[in-house]
């Protein structure tokens, strides 16, 4: 599993390791806070580990030279040991501290196995610690990502924002869980380790110190060339893999062009150099593992001989050069572990480097609970433009909203028509705050717009868009979204209200009926009618409705027209309107172009004027019709 979070993670960027990249790194340790407890535990735990694991080598000498020192005692040639002579230093044979080789035996037995207890509480520790943290953080994190501005949204791609959550998040967790306690031990299985070697014998550590480390560097140096080459003939096979995806994707034309002939050599080349690359990448893995086998047993045979002479010297024991031996082995292997680790923390900084940039993003001022709707705040619908001037924030050359005044009082009914990108869906951006107006007024009952919490407005206001979105719950779920504490009879009478009982109950869940992924499992005009109950269940004083029944067949719109007409009643609604025909009825029509109102008025008003665009415009559907 560790393994495939790797190869997940290969591609993430990293970052130089730097005293600034490191304190944007303590981030972390805020969401560790509340479990330090566990996490000091933790730690004490992989030095108990760490120690626990130094002192199997240093036993097993003891074992070894406890036999080997028997015969030689009956053969009159006993050498002491180290840890004999030690034990003499401090007097313990003297207290009756047997060196049998049994008694050695269960100490090391019992080693093995706290070493089996401190494995798992570190583990279980940092699991825990890590497991908690990362949630607390992806809440944070997603919990700021919601409360963004829709400017927010609009400069950045959804799947970069999920990477947030997902990619960036769990390279974090692997650390939290995994790389700094693999760090912590690491660090302290060298510190014991060397103190251990040093202790056996500073001749050989000597010899050690001056032919592994050059043996692991290279290693590490080797391993990193073949790992880029490695990479270059997976990016060679995925190019190739595109190809044909490509081809089978457009195999019409490939068949109408009759380029299939094309279309294999392009293939072929592919595959060549796929071929090319892997061989090239065998001959340089072949040439590395070679290598190591023949440096790491070319080491060992290095500091055995030199031990060898040691030991006939008298100046180290067998069980010293067996000792010796393991611990070089632990060391060797722990410091060839540490490019892998220091790896996973370039990775990790770049990743709370990412994640702490979106925190500091600027958030809207919107709450977080489903407070009540407070008194100085409750609308009467009545609604003001005055002079509005606006563009979009990625797009500030072009004048979206030019010099925009209007006035809708409560109750009304305002229709905005008019060409594509006059601005229509721009101001129900505004109403809603969705973007601040760059000049101008907008007035809700007289009160400037920015002195109502973004909240209490839009409690206060529905939205139905002409591209419905549904979630991938029930029908229930999807129309209660408008009034999450709603009951199931409120929710069955905002349907029958939208014209949607009949065929929800038609369904053999009814209520219950799963929509599927964005509502896809129902028609345009269920998704449509659903959007509307679930704007009657809010009961908005202000409702938008934006082209609510432009992708509608007639029969389904008539359904939905008459649902909304059904939830315009008694409440000032702003309707976009692409079929004319639906706002005949409109208190008022505004007709934008260019931003600007080019015309108002209802609609026999407006339909008498000589040339005018709202006329024309009328003509035109009906000659389509």
């Amino acid at each position: 599993m560790a393994r495939n979070r790797d190869n997940k993670n290969d591609d993430l960027p990293k970052v130089k390791i730097s005293k600034e990249s490191l304190k944007e790194a303590m981030m972390i340790f805020k969401y560790i806070q509340p479990y330090r407890a566990k996490f000091i535990v933790g730690l004490v735990f992989i030095s108990l580990s760490a120690g626990t694991t130094m002192m199997f080598p240093l036993l097993l000498q003891k074992l070894i030279d406890s036999a080997h020192n028997s015969d030689a005692v009956v053969n009159g040639t006993a050498t002491p040991s180290l840890l004999t002579n030690v034990l003499g230093k401090l007097h313990l044979n003297d207290v009756g501290v047997s060196l049998a080789p049994s008694t050695i035996a269960q100490v090391l037995i019992g080693l093995l196995a706290l070493q089996m207890i401190f494995s798992f509480m570190r583990i279980y520790l940092f699991t825990f610690v890590g497991e908690h943290a990362v949630a607390d953080m992806r809440e944070d994190i997603y919990k700021r990502i919601i409360m963004m501005p829709m400017n927010f949204f609009a400069q950045r791609r959804v799947g970069e924002l999920s990477s947030r959550l997902t990619t960036d998040v769990s390279q974090i967790q692997d650390a939290v869980t995994g790389v700094l306690a693999e760090m912590l031990r690491g660090i302290l299985t060298l510190i014991f380790g060397i103190a251990a070697i040093l202790w056996i014998s500073p001749k050989m550590t000597a010899v050690m110190l001056a032919v592994v480390p050059v043996v692991v560097v290279v290693a590490l140096v080797f391993g990193r060339f073949i790992r880029k080459m490695s990479r270059k003939a997976q990016d060679q096979l995925a190019e190739s893999n595109t190809v044909v995806q490509e081809t089978l994707q457009g195999i019409g034309n490939v068949k109408a062009f009759s380029n299939e002939w094309y279309e294999i050599g392009r293939y072929h080349k592919n595959i060549k150099d796929v071929v090319s690359l892997a061989i090239k990448n065998g001959r340089y893995r072949g040439l590395f593992v070679s290598f190591m086998l023949f440096s790491v047993f070319g080491a060992i045979v290095l500091v055995v001989w030199y031990g060898v002479g040691l030991m006939q010297k008298h100046e180290l024991s067998f069980g010293d050069l067996t000792a010796f031996v393991v611990l070089t082995a632990f060391i060797g292997a722990t410091m060839a572990g540490f490019a892998e680790l220091f790896s996973q923390l370039q990775k990790t900084l770049g990743a709370t480097q990412r994640v702490r940039e979106l925190l500091r993003e600027n958030t809207e001022d919107v709450s977080v609970t489903n407070e009540p709707l407070q008194a100085q705040h409750i609308l009467r619908g009545n609604v003001e433009l005055r002079h509005v001037g606006f563009s979009y924030p990625s797009r500030k050359e072009i004048t979206v909203i030019k010099d925009l005044t209007m006035k809708a009082n409560s109750g009304q009914q305002i229709a905005i028509v008019g060409p594509s990108g006059a601005g229509k869906s721009t101001i129900v951006s505004l109403l809603l705050r969705f973007y601040e107006p760059d000049k101008g007024q907008i007035l809700f009952d007289g009160k400037d717009i920015g002195s109502i919490p973004i909240s209490q407005l839009r409690k206060q206001m529905a939205l139905v868009p002409q591209d419905i979105l549904l979630f991938g719950g029930t029908i229930f779920e999807n129309i209660a979204y408008g009034k999450p504490d709603a009951t199931l009879e409120e929710v069955k009478h905002a349907a029958r209200q939208a014209n949607a009982d009949d065929f929800i109950t038609g369904f053999p869940e009814g209520y219950q009926t799963l929509v599927g992924e964005r509502g896809i499992k129902l028609s345009g005009g269920q998704r449509q009618r659903i959007a509307i109950a679930r704007a009657i269940l809010k009961d908005p004083v202000i409702l938008l409705l934006d082209e609510a029944t432009s992708s509608l067949d007639s029969e389904s719109e008539s359904l939905v027209q008459d649902a909304l007409q059904n939830l315009m009643k008694n409440r000032t609604s702003f309707v976009i309107a692409h079929r004319l025909s639906t706002i005949r009825s409109a208190d008022q029509i505004l007709v934008l172009e260019d931003g600007r109102i080019k015309e108002s008025g209802t609609h026999h008003e407006l339909i008498t004027i000589e040339d005018g665009l709202y006329r024309n415009l009328n003509k035109l559907q009906l000659f389509e019709s």
